[in-house]
């Protein structure tokens, strides 16, 4: 970082500034090279290849994420090799077995148990099975480091002499592959396999092997019928592989994807609809709608163009009006008209004329059913039978009392039925009674009687108690309510900030007698500030502090050639009070010490239950002052006040500025006091040119919400 020129400046305890550093993005063409490289860069330093990419070449995307996926799949790979070698299982720490990460791991994890496997049973270090290139080279691997690295376990430890000579005999056999004919690919151009005999070439999924048994060529796997397209899809040869092309375009409202789908366009999000200010767009698939925002009131229908039309009821509702009365339309509704009577057969006017009514056949003196039977008026008609409860038997032409329960079993009564002459009975089973229809039966509510402690709940032929918030049914009766104590629950101790005290059907939250008082939630406990509030004893010469539970009175006064800063001197109290050097003329004592300002400040600190890292608690903020030959620095120092070295402070650089970071570095239990004097140092050329001093009254509290 450039110093800046030399300026003497005045300094407080919070100083402002810094130096901007301008930078410059260079542009750089999007080398295939290069898109490959940032590829390796992100699976190694990411582990994801789905993070975006800032370039517009569809090739330097495709080429970064394949070489991202490679990259990817060496690291698990070798991770794999790692926990085969280190505890001799495929086991994953964290038990995910479903991610291609954990795929990648277990397959190279269990090929090098293999070639390891093969080593320790003297077998070939040549994998002879159809598993894949890449297995292959783990299964190789492993197998020659194990027999690069197994050790000798001698059968008789006491025989010295016989170990020495078995030792002697393994160093002087010959590796068996240092004459490995395939070592650094051999005469293949892709695979290589040493049988002993003869050297065997293969080639890659995609290719075939040509003529001279060395050498690979593509596969066309779109001539030969390889390929998987789908109705519609063109197939295109590439290099070891092939893909398929769509052949035609999706059509109007969609956009091809990468996978050869077509996808919905949503106009309404992308901003391609062309809908009113006074409509709202909705997508749906291949298209849009336009739905007007004003919604028309009842009796109103909407048109395209968003105009509330009246509804003509009389045509679109059946029979809106009752019998006898006309429909008539009216602006958002109907009306309906009385119509003039005219009666049909077996009607006739009534003596106003206003209405139709029956006209009774059974009248006497005519019987128009005939003697002994009787004859039953009806709406507009007549009718001949017996008694009610009773059948004309044309054979004995006598009236038999109908069993209706057996003839209409379940539906005369609710729930039992009991025949009797002319008629039948109804009656109700436990817990419901009969009803005034002398047929239907009726819950009886059992909570009339009050049979609960607290609250009775009537259901369908019984009943079921329940309990007011805070208490809970007992299991015994199932009827008395117990009160809950919320303070003991499980979770009692997170309801309330300070202290719970259970009471019947509640609980009540309390907070330390003096210095906080309840929240409106009843439930935390807030900090009194008495200094905001003016319920402090402080005098005319003290500032009040407020501190957690509590408030602090100091008085601060500025040394001999030394007065209040400006920003001090106002009526109302501050939480620092700062004093800065004012020398008298031709003080030259007072003018070369270097102590420019002296500060006072309060901080008020929780005692921390769980203290795991160091807490900053203080910030100083300072410019680099500017010298014209020299390069100036701040040293910030703890000179006074650090009882057992429970606070420290250090430098940083935030911003373009110097800043000292006073940090708390061991657990303080409250209550405690302590004042800190904090010194910041501005050094050119090793002499202390400015000096501010900052003490802080540091107070930590018993009780922290």
């Amino acid at each position: 970082m450039e110093r800046p020129a030399p300026r003497r400046v005045p300094l407080s305890l919070l100083l402002l500034g810094g130096l901007a550093l301008l930078g410059a993005q260079v542009a750089a063409d999007t080398l295939m090279e290069a898109c490959c490289a940032d590829g390796h860069s992100m699976a190694t330093q990411h582990k994801d290849c789905s993070l975006p990419y800032a370039s517009e070449s569809k090739e330097c995307r495709m080429v970064r994420e394949q070489c991202c996926h490679s990259q990817l799949e060496e690291l698990h790979c070798t991770t794999g090799i790692n926990l085969a070698n280190e505890q001799d299982s495929c086991a994953t720490p964290h038990g995910d077995n479903t991610s291609l990460e954990a795929t990648f791991v277990k397959r190279c994890c269990h090929c090098c148990l293999l070639g390891r496997a093969a080593q320790a049973q003297g077998q070939s270090c040549e994998y002879t099975l159809m598993v894949g290139y890449q297995c292959g080279l783990v299964f190789r691997a492993c197998c020659v480091k194990g027999q690069e690295t197994a050790d000798f376990a001698p059968g008789d430890i006491g025989d010295i002499q016989e170990a020495a000579k078995i030792s002697e005999i393994e160093e002087e056999q010959e590796d068996p592959y240092l004459n490995d004919r395939c070592r650094g690919g051999g005469p293949c151009k892709q695979q290589c396999r040493d049988t002993g005999e003869e050297v065997v070439c293969s080639c890659f999924v995609g290719y075939q092997l040509l003529s001279d048994s060395v050498s690979c060529e593509d596969i066309n796997e779109c001539v030969m019928g390889n390929h998987n397209c789908r109705l519609g899809e063109s197939c295109v040869n590439t290099v070891g592989s092939f893909r398929c092309q769509r052949d035609s375009s999706c059509g109007t409202g969609y956009e091809l994807t990468e996978d050869n789908d077509c996808k919905d366009i949503d106009e309404c999000e992308s901003g391609i609809h062309n809908c009113l200010p006074d409509f709202i767009c909705q997508n749906t698939l291949g298209s849009f709608r336009c739905r007007p925002k004003l919604q028309c009131k009842s009796g109103f229908i909407q048109d395209a163009l968003g105009n509330c039309i009246d509804i003509n009821e009389c045509l679109s509702i059946s029979a809106p009006c009752p019998v006898g009365q006309t429909c008539i339309n009216t602006e958002g509704s109907y009306t309906c008209q009385k119509n003039v009577p005219n009666c049909g057969r077996g009607y006739h006017l009534n003596e106003e004329g206003t209405r139709c009514v029956d006209v009774d056949e059974c009248a006497a003196p005519s019987e128009p059913c005939g003697p002994g039977h009787l004859c039953v008026n009806s709406p507009g008609s007549f009718r001949c039978e017996c008694k009610a409860g009773y059948y004309f038997d044309g054979i004995s032409r006598t009236c038999v009392d109908i069993n209706e329960c057996r003839r209409y079993p379940g539906r005369l009564c609710g729930h039992k039925c009991e025949n009797t002459p002319g008629s039948y009975f109804c009656s109700c089973t436990v817990g419901f009674r009969l009803s005034a229809d002398g047929r239907s039966c009726e819950d009886v509510n059992e909570c009339s009687s009050s049979p609960c402690s607290q609250e009775c709940a009537n259901v369908y032929g019984s009943y079921q108690c329940y309990c007011r918030r805070g208490y809970q049914l007992s299991d015994v009766d199932g009827v008395t309510c117990e009160d809950i104590d919320e303070c003991a629950l499980p979770t009692g101790g997170h309801i309330c900030s300070y202290r719970c005290i259970n009471i019947p059907g509640s609980f009540q939250c309390s907070c330390p007698s003096s210095g906080y008082r309840l929240a409106p939630n009843g439930r935390n406990c807030q900090d009194i500030d008495e200094c905001v509030t003016g319920i402090h004893n402080c005098s005319i010469n003290e500032t009040c502090f407020n501190i957690q539970g509590g408030f602090r009175c100091l008085a601060f006064e500025c040394p001999k050639n030394y007065r209040r800063s400006a920003d001090t001197l106002r009526q109302e109290k501050t939480d620092t009070v700062r004093c800065i050097k004012s020398c008298r003329p031709n003080d030259v004592t007072c003018m070369l010490d270097p102590v420019h300002t002296i500060s006072h400040t309060v901080v008020s600190l929780p005692t921390f239950r769980e203290f795991t890292r160091p807490e900053e608690i203080i910030f100083l903020r300072a410019i680099m002052p500017v010298y014209p030959a020299n390069h100036a620095d701040i040293i910030f120092d703890i000179t006074e006040g650090n009882l057992r070295d429970s606070f420290d402070i250090i430098k940083r650089y935030m911003d373009g500025m110097t800043v000292g970071v006073v940090r708390q570095v061991r657990p303080i239990v409250g209550p405690f006091h302590a004042v800190l004097k904090l010194e910041m140092n501005y050094v050119v050329g090793g002499v202390v040119s400015h000096r501010n001093v900052v003490n802080v009254h540091i107070f930590v509290s018993e009780y922290w919400f």
